[in-house]
């Protein structure tokens, strides 16, 4: 699809060493005029579904078709607001299917995404895929993992380093289409953007295998794309246990180029 000037995108997914299939989902999108794009701005999104192999992709796919379709198609001008009711449709609409076909029961996904718009950068979060930003060679991760070894690691029990390999550390305490209510996590306020800052959205597939530093090092070092191909192949070449999904996203030149206040300007 067309990408607008501002912004140079890179993303990939793969099934990994040990799946047959892949779990994962991703999306990018931009609305059609520039008009709209000046209201509604860019949207990213990964999800990570689990139910078994078919289970798990239908809830993926829901999630990830559900928030780009209230993004692309719903009120305008509030991402925030946006993302809120985009989560909750899609919660309800995986809900929806495994009522519809009973041996998806207890189909769920991670979703994590992120409206960038005036040069700030909405996210909303379920579940332990991850948003990081990368700027002036540090990293820093935005999301808070929704998982039974984070909430561990939150009360003191055990350490981060024993949380990254507990037999549990993939125990979800939160996912779309999971439970009854689900406990979404979005941004408190919108983040500034600067050039050449980096998003990194990644599932456990990635962060599971690949440290921090790992991500940082490759992703400031190599051009999107390649960052993408050079970390896929990292965890694989650890085993690739999982299924492993990434987009990475360059800001370039002046963020607000499509702000209010450059509409303004033109008008």
């Amino acid at each position: 699809m067309k990408i607008r000037p501002g912004i140079e995108l890179a993303n990939l997914t793969d099934v990994g060493c040990e799946r047959t299939e892949n779990e994962d989902s991703l999306c990018y999108a931009e609305p059609e005029s520039d008009e709209d794009l000046l209201v509604r701005g860019r949207l990213i999104v990964i999800a990570d579904g689990m139910g078994g192999q078919e289970g798990g992709q239908i809830a993926s796919g829901i999630a990830v078709d559900t928030v780009r379709e209230v993004f692309l198609n719903g009120p305008a001008g509030d991402p925030a607001a946006a993302l809120e009711s985009a989560y909750q449709s899609a919660h309800f609409a995986i809900q929806k299917y495994a009522r519809e076909h009973p041996e998806f029961a207890g189909m769920g996904t991670t979703c994590t995404s992120a409206v960038l718009h005036g040069g700030h950068l909405t996210y909303g979060h379920v579940g332990d895929s991850r948003l990081y930003l990368l700027r002036d060679g540090t990293i820093g991760r935005l999301t808070r993992d929704q998982s039974y070894v984070q909430h561990m690691v939150e009360i003191g029990v055990i350490s981060p380093e024993e949380a990254a390999t507990h037999p549990s550390r993939n125990i979800l305490t939160s996912a779309l289409g999971a439970a009854t209510t689900v406990e979404a996590d979005f941004a408190e306020a919108p983040i500034r953007l600067e050039s050449s800052d980096l998003l990194l959205f990644c599932t456990d597939g990635l962060h599971g295998l690949v440290s921090d530093e790992e991500m940082l090092a490759v992703a400031t070092e190599n051009p999107p794309r390649e960052a993408c191909v050079k970390l896929v192949d990292l965890a694989k070449s650890r085993g690739g246990p999982d299924n492993i999904t990434i987009q990475i996203v360059r800001i370039e030149g002046a963020p607000v180029a499509y702000s209010e206040d450059a509409a303004g300007a033109g008008s």
